[in-house]
């Protein structure tokens, strides 16, 4: 017969338990956020979001980024090549496997070949997408192309950030050189947005996107990596009465709130839960929405209304364009609807609810979460800002400090048993 667990082990036992479930809660990493607190890797890091580098990094669980200060990219920039080289060669100094300071001075046989981004790419030909990696004498580590016969250019300079096995930022002293990386790429081809919409069932979107000047808005961010929710024809047209009430600077603002300025592809989208920004926001206007992902289903919620993806219209790096079976109303345009709402709502709630008096703008088939005639300002609902803070993640700010109290109180209490 097992013997029950001491309450010692047992208090011992508990905050280890919750200290292993706030680990694996934890954030996932991000590549530039992490670089921008080291000026040095200023450049390697704008290069790694223009090339969209970023993104993959962030959604990958293992990874190792061979970081170039500076100087050391400097080299890279005088060379003048297109920013799809710049993509390869720089895609060969992540490797898609976990490697610390303490695992470079103790490779098996001193020396290993690591796959890459670019080898994942499928642009390198032949071994030209491994990185040949070998312990020297002396404790220094080099770095080489594989197809360049083993050739070790770079070294290893300092560790800037690891966290085991999930991702390490290693500076090293020079570009890992590669003919095939460097091999000159074909341009890409020019993205059209109002050309584009059309022809993928977003035509009456795109029209009001030329009739106020938001095209142009959406147009400049292609390069830099841009995302379109756009919604259907047919929610489109029947959100037309409202939209036609907004100011001309309203109606701008609408249709801007529909584009966010990255590349998110489905699987990146999947991956960043939570609030985002979108075209439209700007200073104090927040125009931000939660994405949410439940199972292979992605909705975008916004304070008034919660729209789902229906569709990948389009995806061609650096743009891509979602369905969406509703239009986005952001809560400085209409009156949110109050957060129990989304909730089951109790006894109490509902008798109230059998005598709330019918809006009388809306129509007989419309929703109740579209009902919300425009306010018809910039300015905000007022809803205070710690209202969304619990329900942007399972573990808010607020809500965690609320369970880590419980659990210290259930701890000490068990200690003084």
């Amino acid at each position: 017969m097992r013997r029950p667990l001491p309450l010692s082990a047992a208090a011992l036992a508990l905050p280890l338990f919750f200290l292993l479930l706030f680990s694996s809660t934890a954030d996932a990493h991000n590549i530039t956020k992490i670089l921008a607190k080291h000026p040095e890797f200023s450049t390697f890091n704008h290069y790694l979001s223009i090339t969209h580098l970023a993104g993959e990094i962030n959604r990958r669980l293992t990874i190792t980024v061979l970081a170039l200060d500076n100087s050391a990219m400097s080299d890279i920039i005088s060379k003048h090549f297109t920013v799809g080289t710049i993509k390869n060669v720089l895609s060969l100094h992540v490797l898609v496997d976990y490697y610390g300071a303490k695992k470079l001075h103790q490779l098996s046989k001193g020396t290993t070949l690591s796959s890459t981004l670019f080898q994942a790419s499928g642009s390198a030909t032949g071994t030209s997408g491994y990185v040949n990696i070998t312990n020297l004498k002396g404790g220094k580590v080099g770095f080489g192309s594989e197809d360049n016969g083993g050739d070790l250019n770079s070294f290893y300079v300092k560790s800037v950030m690891e966290l085991p096995y999930n991702i390490s930022i290693l500076q090293i002293s020079k570009v890992i050189t590669s003919a095939d990386a460097e091999a000159p790429t074909a341009a890409p081809l020019s993205l059209n947005l109002t050309e584009i919409l059309p022809k993928q069932g977003c035509k009456a979107f795109c029209d009001l996107l030329i009739a106020t000047g938001a095209a142009e808005t959406y147009q400049s961010n292609i390069d830099g990596g841009l995302t379109v929710f756009c919604p259907t024809d047919a929610a489109l047209n029947a959100f037309l009465p409202k939209y036609k009430n907004l100011t001309a600077a309203h109606k701008v603002s609408l249709l801007l709130y529909h584009g966010m300025p990255i590349y998110l592809s489905l699987q990146m989208l999947k991956s960043n839960n939570g609030v985002v920004n979108t075209l439209a926001t700007d200073g104090g206007a927040k125009y931000d929405f939660d994405i949410k992902t439940d199972g292979e289903d992605v909705t975008v919620k916004t304070k008034v209304v919660t729209a789902t993806v229906t569709a990948t219209l389009i995806d061609s790096e650096p743009l891509i364009v979602y369905e969406l079976d509703k239009v986005l109303q952001p809560r400085e345009l209409f009156k949110a609807v109050p957060e129990e709402e989304d909730e089951a709502p109790a006894p109490k709630a509902a008798k109230k609810k059998k005598t709330k008096a019918p809006s009388p703008t809306a129509s007989d088939g419309e929703e109740e979460e579209d009902a919300d005639s425009p306010i018809g300002s910039d300015e905000s609902d007022g809803e205070p800002e710690d209202q969304k803070s619990d329900k942007d993640g399972a573990f808010g700010s607020n809500g965690q400090r609320s369970i880590v109290a419980m659990i210290l109180s259930l701890w000490l209490s068990v200690l003084l048993v």
